[in-house]
């Protein structure tokens, strides 16, 4: 079973290619996001890694799942399921507009690829742990599959 990474260039490019089929008016399968929403939202969850947000501490307990759920996602290779809860500072319940978001989207993974490309990312995650770069890679295009195909792409 093939363990997509944000890091191998055919799966980065994969993930723009998806994101430039994008529409305004594309319909979400589930939750609450309109797809601009949804753009932002992975936008500020790539700025995790690159140090321009800041995650709230959270307490051992949901440190403890957070930990499982990543070895589970890393052995099983499954995806993040429909509906799950994110940190408050993540969640986008307002009106934003679909071109700017997305140019933004696109330059935001751009600049991952040089944070990784450079060695720049952080050895830990508030709700993950310690992570090393397959992680990063791993973990960030597992979620941006997961809202691609939120929007059917």
């Amino acid at each position: 079973m093939v363990k997509k990474s944000l890091h191998n260039s055919i799966y980065f490019e994969e993930i723009i290619n998806r994101i430039s089929n994008l529409k305004e008016n594309s319909e979400r399968k589930w939750g609450k996001m309109d797809v601009c929403q949804m753009m932002r939202h992975c936008n500020y969850v790539l700025q995790v890694p690159l140090k321009k947000i800041e995650l709230p501490a959270i307490n051992a307990v949901f440190g403890m799942i957070g930990i499982m759920t990543k070895i589970e996602m890393q052995i099983f290779n499954n995806g993040i399921p429909q509906n799950m809860p994110t940190f408050r500072k993540l969640i986008i319940n307002f009106e934003c507009n679909f071109d700017e978001e997305k140019e933004s989207l696109l330059n935001t993974l751009n600049e991952y690829r040089n944070c990784f490309l450079n060695g720049n990312l952080p050895e830990r995650h508030v709700l993950f742990g310690k992570m090393e770069e397959k992680d990063w890679g791993f973990l960030e295009y597992k979620h941006l599959n997961h809202h691609l195909k939120q929007f059917n792409v």
